[in-house]
């Protein structure tokens, strides 16, 4: 694994997935190609490609415009006596002229301005002998970018295949193309290699024919000033897997995951289409209550229209019922008023009364005193009253002289 982290560019050791696939891949290819030569890596990264060349080349230098990636490699891998590391841009390369029989350069041109691409390929041609090779790779700008909306905030111009064709004919008269893709399929081969023949077939349960290759998403040419120098076609396929198959290990747990995402889905959907049951019962249930609700607002609304016609009656009941207390006031205080002239009434009969018992008993005595008088007066009338005239006149005058 290497210290630097990976930022989905620059391939580092220990990454797994499509980028190691193509990247080591490229390398592995390219060793039949310096074996035994004075090779040069251009923009060599981390270094561990420079360091499989050196497995099979005479020496490699690895040339990097990052400082600290080159120090990184010559530390990592100090211990590969032909192998060496360089600070360089790849549009002046820090090399002598024909100093190399050897030039590999992966993923390198696309991240030049497109008047620097020009430049690296004549500064390949320069450090490199008359009887140089040059394997660059690049990517397809059509397959890489267009066609997945991708856009790669590293790349500053991606060159198609006609642009790089020209550029290398200039320095390059015999070029030989060859396409990279990642491939996945089944594989199937001799155990006895000796005059190997190896063919390719695609296919379903109605035949089989000859595969198709897929479009290429980089570019791979091996390059040479003349024909003759131009290394002969070995291999007409090469296959290239990590040795732990580490894709196919993700693959397998990414497919795993997926069985187990889709059991979780379908207990989701389970869950999902009780929960949806549950959801109609409950409502048929709300729908039971606001049927229930609509009745008993029917009612109440009934309540509140009896109720606000008992209240108008009320009001007019208390109207009334002020009315009659009025009245009844107004009763009360002639009631009053006669119960008092009655009393008045009652009063003035009694003094009535009494005057006329008073006029009664003065008639009375009056009719005494006039009986009295007459009776007197018949007395004195009489004989009888002039003979006893004296002796009461006597009586008289002797009552009044005594004591």
């Amino acid at each position: 694994m290497s210290d630097f982290e990976f930022t989905g560019e620059r391939f580092v050791p220990g990454v797994p997935g499509e980028i190691a696939h193509e990247h080591w891949h490229r390398y592995a290819f390219a060793r039949q190609f310096v074996d035994g030569r004075r090779t040069l890596d251009v923009a060599c990264g981390e270094g561990y490609g420079s360091a499989l060349l050196a497995s099979v080349a005479a020496s490699v230098v690895g040339v990097d415009v990052a400082g600290d990636v080159v120090a990184h490699a010559s530390e990592r891998y100090r211990d590969r006596h032909n192998l060496r590391f360089e600070v360089g841009s790849a549009a002046k390369l820090p090399l002598a002229d024909a100093s190399v029989d050897a030039v590999v350069s992966f993923e390198t041109i696309e991240h030049l301005t497109r008047d620097d691409q020009p430049r690296m390929i004549a500064e390949i041609a320069r450090v490199l002998t008359a009887d140089g090779v040059l394997v660059l790779s690049a990517p397809n700008p059509v397959e890489y970018s267009r066609k997945r909306a991708y856009h790669n905030p590293f790349h500053l111009h991606e060159p198609a295949r006609e642009e790089i064709d020209a550029m290398l004919a200039h320095w390059f008269a015999a070029r030989r193309w060859y396409r990279q893709r990642r491939y996945f399929g089944s594989a199937l081969w001799s155990e006895d290699a000796r005059g190997a023949q190896y063919e390719a077939w695609q296919g379903s349960e109605s035949g089989a024919a000859a595969a198709v290759l897929p479009e290429a998403m980089y570019g791979l040419v091996i390059a040479s000033r003349r024909e003759e120098t131009l290394p002969p076609v070995r291999v007409s396929l090469s296959l290239f897997s990590d040795a732990s198959e580490s894709e196919l290990v993700r693959l397998d747990a990414t497919a795993a995951e997926a069985l187990r995402l889709d059991a979780l889905l379908a207990q989701r959907d389970g869950e999902l289409r009780a929960l949806t049951e549950r959801f109609q019962d409950a409502e048929h249930h709300v729908a039971g209550l606001e049927h229930a609700i609509a009745g008993a607002n029917a009612e109440a609304a009934a309540a509140r229209h009896a109720q606000n016609e008992a209240e108008v009656k009320a009001t007019l009941i208390e109207r009334d019922r002020i009315e009659v207390a009025h009245q009844r006031d107004a009763a009360r205080e002639e009631s009053v008023r006669t119960a008092a002239a009655r009393d008045d009434a009652h009063a003035a009969l009694a003094s009535a009364h009494q005057a006329l018992d008073a006029l009664r008993e003065e008639n009375g005595r009056l009719e005494r005193a006039i009986a009295a008088q007459e009776r007197i007066i018949a007395y004195r009338q009489s004989a009888r009253w002039w003979i006893a005239l004296p002796w009461i006149r006597v009586r008289t005058w002797m009552r009044r002289l005594r004591p």
